[in-house]
């Protein structure tokens, strides 16, 4: 073998020290959900910037909350335009109680949030909200009953440490969720995705629970 053959070999040799198959794609796949999760997040920042437009807000006040710049917020909106129904209503809906899907996987998202970060990080929903949060979950019927049991979980085997506003909101989510199909599935409103109604019904709910714990 010569020389050149020789380096050339032990290039294509791994090193002792390289990590193994398995862990290499241990991180290629922790990679490949972050990313996932930033496309989704780009997308539904996106998705919100429409709705505060639709709701009135102004260009420069948008680009200063998003740590945009105006001119990037103003390729969002003009994407819409080209994109968009112009006959669809612009004004969405910002009440709390309200009975689509999404908006009340949004709310039981919150809920689960409070619990983990009320209880430090040991609640029984603690991986499930990390998983929510990196992508690694959807929000299909059965993901979210799985949620909903985790959530029970805590809220009776810890409710002495956690907030009475809590279950009383669980319960609302609760027993909205187990209503009939054809009662919770409405249409999405036009101003924005499934996505987008999760994040803003999970931002409100987290709102109201701290609102209350304060008025304590």
């Amino acid at each position: 073998m010569t020389g050149d053959e020789g380096e050339e070999r032990a290039r294509r040799i791994p090193s002792t020290d390289a990590p193994t198959e398995e862990q290499a794609g241990r991180i290629l796949a922790d990679i490949n959900e972050v990313i996932r999760a930033g496309e989704e997040m780009r997308r539904l920042r996106g998705e919100l910037i429409q709705a505060l437009a639709g709701l009135g807000w102004t260009q420069e006040t948008i680009a200063r909350l998003a740590r945009m710049s105006q001119p990037a917020v103003s390729k969002q909106l003009a994407a819409r335009g080209r994109t968009g129904d112009p006959t669809e209503p612009t004004t969405p809906r910002l009440e709390l109680d309200q009975r689509d899907t999404p908006w009340l996987e949004g709310r039981l998202w919150a809920v689960a949030e409070e619990i983990t970060e009320t209880l430090d990080g040991t609640a029984r929903c603690t991986r499930y909200v990390a998983a929510l949060e990196r992508g690694r979950r959807r929000f299909t019927p059965e993901n979210v009953d799985e949620l909903r049991r985790l959530i029970e979980d805590d809220l009776r085997l810890r409710r002495a440490e956690l907030p009475d506003g809590l279950q009383a909101a669980y319960d609302r989510i609760s027993r909205a969720l187990d209503l009939p199909t054809e009662a919770t599935d409405t249409p999405v409103p036009a101003f924005g995705s499934a996505s987008v109604r999760r994040g803003l019904a999970r931002r409100l709910q987290r709102d109201r629970l701290r609102d209350d714990r304060s008025a304590l």
